[in-house]
């Protein structure tokens, strides 16, 4: 699938020559940061109208944390922005700043430990976005495997041997609906499909009224009035 992420940064959009040009889903950045106020100014109309023109969308949230204290308070006010929405995609930690990087690896990968998990614990399918040389650089190898993967190299390949749910290939895309240029990216996981069977990310997993199979479905019975016997069948409705 071909997706874009956006944010502020990338001004007004019209979701529908977005869709138009061929885009078929996006990841909206939710806020950034450990304070509600932080909330992106452009994410309730992003999500809005990308929806209405049927665009399926995901969230990210820029990390800004050092300890992994601030990354669940992270995930806190990311998860009460994210309420009383749906989403078919994954929702990411972002982590990429220098501040974040430099408390090395083990405590990198506690944050992201931290920040999926609140999320798994709310409901929401979490996931991780990073570029590849600091996936490689600062994650454990459990969290590959463990959370949804979202990773950045710009260029004409991933150099990346790994599992990986969605590719960001370019920062310099040019897409009808967009001024300027906006973040590419490629998808190779049915995130909707799983997200809506399983009821996350804001949705009711399907009910199924399929009986088991050993389950009787129907009945004789044997009614006797008077002198008179009736018999027949009876069906389960």
């Amino acid at each position: 699938m071909k997706g874009i992420d956006v944010s502020r940064h990338n001004g007004a959009i019209n979701w529908q020559c977005v869709k138009d040009a061929g885009i078929e889903f996006a990841i909206l950045r939710a806020g950034f940061g450990k304070l509600v106020s932080q909330k992106d100014t452009t994410f309730e109309e992003n999500y809005a109208e990308a929806k209405a023109v049927g665009i399926p969308v995901g969230a990210y949230w820029f990390s800004y944390a050092t300890t992994v204290e601030e990354a669940r308070q992270e995930a806190e006010i990311c998860i009460s922005i994210l309420r009383e929405k749906q989403f078919e995609f994954p929702i990411y930690f972002d982590l990429e700043d220098q501040r974040s990087l430099r408390t090395g690896k083990a405590n990198c990968s506690a944050m992201v430990r931290a920040f999926c998990d609140a999320l798994e614990q709310a409901g929401y399918w979490a996931g991780l976005y990073t570029s590849r040389s600091m996936l490689q650089t600062y994650i454990d190898e459990d969290i590959k495997s463990r959370y949804a993967l979202w990773i950045a190299e710009w260029g004409s390949k991933l150099n990346y041997s790994g599992a990986v749910g969605i590719w960001q290939y370019s920062d310099k895309g040019k897409v009808d609906g967009i001024t300027g240029s906006t973040d590419l990216d490629e998808c190779y996981v049915d995130y909707p499909t799983q997200i809506r069977e399983a009821g996350l990310n804001g949705y009711s997993a399907p009910v199924t009224n399929d009986a088991p199979a050993n389950e009787q479905k129907t009945a004789e019975i044997i009614l006797k009035i008077g002198n008179d016997v009736y018999k027949g069948t009876l069906t389960k409705a």
